[in-house]
């Protein structure tokens, strides 16, 4: 898979390394795009996240785009790219995240099914939302430069879709 990006956060020092393994899904009609909406940090980001491990990178893929979106027949699923990331990370002993994102093409049916959301995207009210992925790219730009609420991964999110917009969207 081709390396897209590699993100060093300017907070981030190599000591003691948190390794995390995720994927994520670029679902297309045209210039609407399948992505989620996270009230929280008011951003939009593709559907995906952690692989289990022991889990096949495109199983993780199929798992975290039913439970976040409830996609259903999800086919012709083909790599994108890869994405990686270091940044802070202040949590169970470690003090840098290393990312490493998957992406994958998909097709999905038309009709969503009921989203099975964790806890934790339930309390950011997370939705999926099928959007103009120019009007989520404004917006996300928007966010960065004028709001506190952005989280840590709306600088990828944002390089995604433009990457996207200017690969795969047909004009």
């Amino acid at each position: 898979m081709r390396q897209l990006n590699i993100a060093t956060h300017s907070s981030a020092q190599k000591n003691s390394i948190l390794t995390r393994i995720a994927t994520r899904a670029i679902v297309l009609r045209g210039e609407q795009i399948l992505l989620l909406f996270t009230e929280r940090y008011h951003d939009y980001s593709l559907p995906g996240g952690g692989v289990d491990e022991d889990e096949a990178l495109q199983a993780g893929l199929v798992r975290e785009l039913q439970e976040e979106t409830g996609a259903k027949n999800i086919r012709n699923i083909e790599p994108y790219g890869v994405y990686e990331e270091y940044r802070s990370w202040n949590k169970h002993g470690y003090d840098l995240l290393y990312m490493k994102s998957y992406c994958y093409r998909c097709s999905i049916d038309d009709e969503l099914g009921d989203p099975q959301l964790e806890h934790h995207e339930i309390q950011n009210a997370m939705r999926p939302v099928w959007v103009n992925i120019y009007d989520a790219i404004a917006h996300n730009e928007e966010t960065i430069v004028n709001s506190d609420k952005k989280g840590l991964s709306i600088e990828r999110e944002t390089f995604l879709l433009k990457l996207i917009a200017e690969e795969l969207v047909e004009s």
